[in-house]
């Protein structure tokens, strides 16, 4: 009697750099195949909602002025200058509460409407710009409208996301600003005061990395699972979760490649800006011009993930399976 072995499974192969070539194309199939002006916008306004509240602001820094020769020196001359300007502040905010208790309330409620419209447009643009990519389709109504419900749900879980991180990382930079503080009011750094600013500043930027990994996870994987499957985003992170914990090693190639590949995007895009004589860099700045002109960019980072994805079998396949014709 003759025993056959059972089929052999070879591991399938997951790689970072496989999907460069099928999303490359994928940019040339939807933006110049043919080139459609009317179709190129679409899409455009498509990726603009995704990205609503997504690019960065740039951080002022000041530079300390030299002082004068008195007996305190510079840091007692801070010192000073800082109890004085509290003390002007507080007689200030106090004799002005009955004004600006109101603003102030009036500004949160409003920066806060603002926040969630934000987040809310942008959610609903995740799942429109996908399914644009994905179906080589510039259609915005019929998105809008078929990915409500998940688009919605993305939009409560990113609500409890940015809550979570903001208790977080409130409190941190407060005690960072505060053990500042401190050291300059007694005049200069000390060890205790520096050592506390540095765990400090370890930790936030810690809790700034989980954060950004988390939402690096949730557009590129969680997002597409929702689209596949029309669930919830729970559930989509839990499909995800199983993913990830079994393919631990491939998603952290991923995230490290995924840092390369920004840094040789970012020095084309320079290149751009610097043959032009920055004039591409006064039109990018424009909020929907930019998005536009950058099409080709946003389309290839939205589909890398998703060829990246395909790899893991074919039920994380968003893009349509053309039927072969028979011979």
């Amino acid at each position: 009697m003759t025993i056959q072995a059972p089929p052999s499974s070879r591991p399938r192969i997951i790689g970072v750099t496989e999907p460069i070539a099928p999303a490359y194309e994928r940019v040339k199939q939807i933006l110049f195949k043919p080139f459609d002006l009317a179709k190129w916008i679409t899409i455009g306004f498509c990726a603009w909602l995704a990205g609503l509240g997504e690019s960065g602001g740039g951080v002022g820094g000041f530079n300390g002025g030299n002082g004068g020769s008195h007996h305190y020196g510079q840091g007692g001359q801070l010192a000073d200058q800082l109890r004085r300007f509290y003390r002007e502040a507080s007689d200030y905010v106090m004799g002005n509460l009955y004004w600006i208790v109101p603003v102030a309330v009036a500004v949160l409620v409003l920066g806060l409407a603002l926040w969630l419209l934000i987040l809310w447009l942008s959610s609903r643009g995740k799942f429109m710009f996908l399914h644009c990519v994905a179906l080589d389709k510039a259609e915005v109504v019929t998105p809008w409208t078929q990915y409500a419900n998940a688009a919605n749900s993305l939009f409560r879980f990113r609500i409890v996301m940015g809550l979570i991180a903001l208790v977080v990382i409130l409190p941190l930079m407060v005690f960072i600003a505060l053990s500042i503080l401190g050291m300059v009011l007694r005049g200069g750094p000390d060890v205790a005061g520096v050592m506390t600013v540095i765990a400090l500043v370890l930790a936030l930027l810690g809790v700034a990395v989980v954060v950004v990994i988390i939402r690096k996870f949730m557009v590129d994987f969680v997002v597409p699972i929702m689209y596949l499957r029309g669930g919830s985003c729970l559930a989509a992170w839990r499909e995800f979760g199983a993913l990830l914990s079994a393919n631990a090693g491939s998603f952290t190639l991923y995230i490290l490649f995924q840092i390369v590949l920004s840094w040789a995007i970012g020095m084309l895009v320079l290149m751009a800006i610097l043959l032009t004589c920055c004039i591409a860099c006064c039109l990018m700045a424009l909020p929907f011009l930019g998005t536009v002109l950058l099409l080709p960019v946003l389309v290839f980072k939205r589909a890398y993930p998703l060829c990246y994805l395909a790899q893991y079998g074919p039920q994380y396949d968003v893009f349509p399976t053309v039927p072969t014709p028979a011979p």
